[in-house]
């Protein structure tokens, strides 16, 4: 199972994700209570060892800006919410960017269908609320042998059942592995990367 351990903001939390067996670390690049700089995330991607994956996270950022930012961060990961278009997964690839495309449980069918970016996230109706889901209602997406992260409203206590129930090939987390907003707890990353893992 990989796992993404998102709106990190320490060198600390990020060192508990890594050593949990975290694949994945985000950072939030847009308007957001767990925002983080450019200049913030060069300063942290020293405690990223090789073979994780730093992402980028923006919302409705113009994906050539989104772009621009990550690339000043040195980040080599673009998560792109909002409103897409395949366009901006090029764009994202041209500029020699990964990208994550970010969809909503309840976006249109299209939506689900493969853009080209590496991973899809799916995310709950109202994304960054911490509220769960009919994850079993990702069996109806045709997104059977596609890398995909599911996301919303996960924890320790239900990742492994909300993984298997979605067939998801992954999974990302933040207010789950949180003690108040954007402060994450080291115990909790441990134990939701140890259950999704298990």
């Amino acid at each position: 199972m990989f796992v993404k351990v998102c709106g990190l903001s320490t060198p600390e939390s990020i060192r508990e994700a890594v050593d949990a067996g975290a694949d994945a670390v985000g950072f939030v690049l847009t308007a957001s209570p767990r925002v983080v700089s450019p200049a913030q995330v060069t300063q942290l991607l020293s405690s990223v060892p090789d073979g994780v994956a730093a992402v980028g996270v923006f919302r409705h950022e113009p994906a050539e800006d989104a772009v621009a930012i990550a690339r000043a961060a040195g980040l080599e990961w673009i998560q792109l919410h909002g409103d897409r278009t395949p366009e901006d997964v090029k764009t994202a690839h041209d500029a020699g960017m990964k990208v994550i495309r970010a969809v909503a449980i309840g976006s249109a069918e299209d939506a689900f269908d493969s853009w080209g970016e590496e991973l899809l996230l799916v995310d709950a109706a109202f994304p960054g609320s911490g509220e769960s889901w009919d994850y079993s209602s990702m069996r109806s997406k045709g997104l059977e042998g596609r890398k995909w992260l599911l996301a919303g409203g996960l924890n320790s206590a239900n990742v492994a059942e909300a993984a298997k129930a979605a067939g998801a090939w992954g999974v990302d987390v933040s207010s789950g592995v949180e003690e108040s907003l954007g402060i994450k707890d080291p115990a909790k990353i441990r134990a939701f990367v140890a259950a999704a893992k298990a």
